[in-house]
């Protein structure tokens, strides 16, 4: 680097031919008295080793010469001043390089070094040369550091010692030597210097790493040019990209020290390409497990399939992409691939359709929809020689041959290429759908697949979804999801913020709003904990959709501390294939505890609490409704929980363990509980007493067990002489078994408080 040369500084001072006007015995400011005239300065034109040079006598202690003009000073610039000199008479002195350094405001930088060493001359025309490197940085050969401040400086020399000797100086020289600190101060190494062509058509590589192995932690800068890297290329030192690199998209470009989208993006020439390389870089890093996209926002005009793009379609170890936006641009990219197809189905293989017309056209990834198909099953493979179709879920009434449509959404990214992926997180990513597209199709199988603090902005279909087991123990945290169908009404919509197939998925902390359902989910073990979703609208006595659909049997999953705002929680079994009761775990496993339930503007036929069998012969077994809340604005309802007989109802003969107690009500015409402590009065003597606990039954089940009857004073015959019988318990009376009577072996009257239950709980 020589700025004379890239940028045309003038350093040197004038020659002395040019006349000693220019030359100062003061330090070179305006003002200062020059040589021009002086008795004990001359200029000789015909030394024989200087040829023009200036011929000086030391008259004062420190002599001083100085240039009027200014040689500029730069923080990146190291100079480097020198002079030849030699005694001709008289006493010997010393020499040194000399200076006076001025800041912006023209004034003395005294706490520059503005004096180099002294050199003594010995003898008599002996030339010597002086000099002395100076510059901003206190550093090693550095002999005059001058500090940031200085901008400027008067250049010359001082003779110094005993007056009366004459010595003879040659023209200054100033040159610009930051080239040989320019490794220790700019920490950079160029990959032109290195053979690096940027033609965009010679191979670069092999520049590349030995500018990477000359680097040494210094950072490595890719100048302009388009440099040609036809291979899989690490980087292991910082790189700064001022040029651009092409590379075929099968290869790799990992930048250890630089990984991050505002890199990738510079290096290859585009935020959408840098987001590629990045993502598609993380899958082999050994040192990197996250990728940050810098706050920046990646625009996409079609589904990012991340397994073609990783060239891998296994992959276990954690990874984590964090810290962006994807935004999805209107274009033909998204446009939902519908196909229509016959297909067979038989109950003994519950997971697959056979014969199907036109298989090879039906994408994998598609939602499967047709009569006696449940929510969410999608195609999970095809076997185009065999025309099968495998399906993530059972089909609960489809058995023989029908239509089938298959809607295959497009995502913004799509791992479903991935056969195994697990331990996958996204962490503080905007998925900005508006409308054009779905978020994230999850890979087929796999485990612990995680979203942290994400938002799914207006998707056209759904938000997450899942066609395989890859939601195994997935984690969906401090996410909010936001429907593109917030001004339709509830009956509306069609998105669903996200479905689930597989086992142990945790629902924390989301806000979810006015999608058609919040989460289909199919499997077990799950845990939905402190979110709020609602799904109102502004309908007179609207109606309302599930916000929690279950489609299988025994959930085992927790439901806890939710805000459930204008929508339901939905239990059934669609997802069965023979959805009648066949000796196996029925309703049971579900506990709904210290949630917020929450209507306005609904019908009284409103309720939170649904279960609709898809099959006859069901009970519950394993269920509580504990310490929630239940309000509604604007309206009243009869009840909060129903069974839907749409299919089948419930065998309340077989209840067993259902817990509802604790529970607020406001607005809501029936409370229900279970135990139901009731309290009797029998006015009349009579035998059999009938306890009614009427509208208090959770479901308007069957009264299964008495747990208890204490009398409230004394119970007394016809002639009110106190009788001190015990009753014995008959269940299941009255209209479908709701009722309970108390036998006391003669007609008695009085009073008891009585405990009953619609299960038995051994």
């Amino acid at each position: 680097m020589n700025k004379v040369i890239t940028e045309g500084l003038v350093l040197m001072p004038p020659a002395f031919a040019a006349g000693l006007s220019l030359w100062s015995s003061g330090n070179g400011r305006p003002g200062d008295a020059s040589y021009n005239g002086a008795s004990n300065a001359a200029y000789v034109s015909n030394d024989a080793d200087f040829a023009g040079c200036l011929e000086l006598k030391k008259t004062s202690s420190t002599q001083r010469l100085r240039s009027f003009s200014q040689t500029p000073l730069r923080r990146d610039m190291y100079l480097r001043i020198s002079a030849r000199v030699k005694a001709v008479s008289g006493n010997l002195p010393s020499v040194r390089i000399a200076l006076w350094a001025g800041d912006a405001a023209s004034a003395n930088v005294t706490t520059a070094v503005q004096t180099g060493p002294s050199v003594a001359l010995t003898d008599y025309g002996s030339v010597v040369t002086i000099e002395a490197i100076v510059g901003a940085g206190n550093r090693t050969g550095v002999a005059m550091p001058l500090g940031a401040t200085a901008t400027f400086a008067h250049i010359g020399i001082d003779l110094t010692g005993a007056n009366g000797g004459t010595v003879r100086i040659d023209d200054l020289v100033v040159e610009d030597v930051t080239s040989v600190f320019l490794r220790d101060m700019m920490d950079m190494v160029d990959v032109r210097d290195y053979g690096a062509k940027g033609d965009g058509s010679s191979n670069d590589i092999a520049a590349f790493m030995a500018a990477d192995a000359a680097a040494a932690g210094r950072t490595i800068v890719v100048s302009q040019g388009s440099y040609n890297l036809p291979g899989n290329l690490t980087i292991n030192a910082p790189i700064r990209f001022q040029g651009t690199v092409v590379q075929p998209a099968a290869n790799r470009l990992i930048l250890t020290r630089n990984f991050d989208l505002e890199t990738y993006s510079r290096a290859f020439n585009g935020d959408v390409e840098g987001f590629k390389r990045a993502l598609q870089a993380l899958f082999y890093f050994t040192d990197h497990v996250t990728f940050d996209m810098s706050g920046r926002r990646v625009d996409l005009t079609e589904p990012l399939d991340v397994a073609a793009l990783a060239g891998l379609n296994s992959f276990t170890n954690r990874r984590v992409l964090r810290n962006g936006s994807l935004n999805a641009v209107s274009s033909s990219g998204w446009t939902n691939e519908v196909v229509t197809s016959v297909g067979t189905y038989a109950i003994a293989n519950s997971t697959q359709l056979t014969a199907v017309a036109n298989v090879a056209n039906v994408p994998v990834g598609a939602l499967v929809q047709s009569t006696g198909v449940g929510r969410e099953v999608y195609v999970k493979s095809k076997n185009i020689g065999a025309g099968t179709v495998e399906l993530s879920q059972p089909l609960y009434a489809a058995a023989g041959t029908r239509t089938y449509t298959f809607t295959r959404f497009k995502y913004l990214m799509d791992f479903s290429n991935f056969a195994l992926l697990s331990r996958f997180e996204i962490h503080e990513v905007e998925f900005n759908c508006l409308g054009s597209c779905s978020g994230v199709l999850l890979p087929m199988s796999g485990t612990v697949f995680r979203f942290d603090s994400c938002t799914f902005n207006r998707p056209k279909d759904r938000g997450i979804s899942s066609a395989g087991t890859g939601c195994q123990g997935m984690w969906v945290d401090y996410c909010q999801f936001l429907s593109n169908e917030q001004p339709l009404n509830a009956q509306d919509r069609s998105t669903i913020a996200i479905n689930v197939q597989a086992n142990d998925v945790k629902f924390r902390n989301n806000r979810i709003v006015r999608f058609k359902h919040f989460a289909v989910m199919n499997g077990t073990s799950h845990m939905i904990c402190n979110n709020h979703f609602f799904q109102g609208d502004d309908a007179a006595a609207g109606v309302r959709l599930a916000g929690i659909v279950f489609t299988q049997t025994n959930v085992a999953t927790v439901v806890s501390g939710n805000y459930i705002d204008n929508c339901f929680i939905e239990w059934g079994n669609e997802h069965d294939p023979e959805p009648g009761f066949s000796n196996e775990f029925s309703f049971g496993g579900l506990n709904v505890v210290g949630n917020i339930f929450i209507a306005s503007d609904v019908s009284a036929a409103f309720r939170w609490i649904v279960v609709k069998p898809y099959g006859s012969g069901h009970f519950f077994n394993g269920f509580s409704l504990v310490n929630n809340t239940f309000r509604v604005f604007n309206a009243t309802v009869d009840r909060v929980e129903m069974v839907d007989t749409s299919f089948a109802s419930l065998d309340f003969t077989r209840s067993r363990n259902v817990r509802v107690k604790g529970n607020t009500f406001n607005q809501v015409s029936q409370t229900i509980q279970n135990p139901i402590v009731m309290s009797h009065s029998q006015t009349t003597a009579a035998d059999t007493w009938v306890l009614d606990p009427g509208g208090f039954t959770p479901f308007g089940a069957r009264i299964r067990t008495v747990e208890s009857v204490m009398p409230e004073g004394a119970i007394t015959n016809a002639a009110n002489v106190t009788r001190f019988n015990f009753p014995n318990a008959v269940v299941g009376q009255g209209p479908g078994g709701s009722q309970a009577n108390l036998r006391w072996g003669e007609a008695v009257k009085g009073k008891v408080t009585a405990v009953l239950r619609m299960d038995v709980t051994v």
